[in-house]
């Protein structure tokens, strides 16, 4: 499963080894053992290369469906936090942060920022009003919030 999508990056074929097939694989167990079983029982690889380009053709097909999705998820938020006036260009860092860091707290966004508490918390407030993050912990301390657009675009 690990060795595939590393043997097209080897061969130029992948620029990166982001097909994830083993969900492929797990929703088709009992196809994907039975594609195994005949390579090795019957020497029928053509069977197992089928099997394999059909789960490569659908898993790229889904991870081209979210990177679209994604696309038009950041034209909106980048169009909402331009109502922010003086303080979109911080919005703008804290979104990209956002994308690398989908979940975070006050804390993480000063020190990535390099902002003080009052500007981190403003921030907050903002994305929160704009329905960007939405705090997750229920918690005064602590809090933690959750880019959940972006990150309800990777469950299936």
């Amino acid at each position: 499963r690990l060795l595939i999508p590393l043997y097209l990056v080897n061969h130029g074929l992948l620029a990166k080894p982001s097909l994830y097939l083993s969900d492929y694989f797990e929703r088709n167990r009992a196809s994907y053992y039975d594609a195994l079983m005949r390579v090795r029982v019957s020497n029928d690889l053509i069977h197992w290369v089928r099997f394999f380009l059909s789960g490569v053709a659908e898993t790229a097909t889904k991870g081209r469906d979210v990177f679209r999705k994604i696309l038009t998820l950041r034209t909106e938020v980048e169009h909402a936090v331009l109502s922010l006036g003086k303080r979109a260009p911080n919005a703008r860092l804290m979104l990209n942060l956002l994308y690398r860091k989908p979940m975070v707290s006050a804390t993480d966004i000063e020190v990535a920022l390099s902002v003080s508490t009052p500007t981190a918390n403003a921030l907050i407030r903002d994305m929160e009003n704009l329905g960007i993050v939405t705090e997750i912990t229920g918690q005064q301390r602590g809090r933690v919030f959750a880019f959940d657009r972006y990150l309800s675009l990777f469950v299936s």
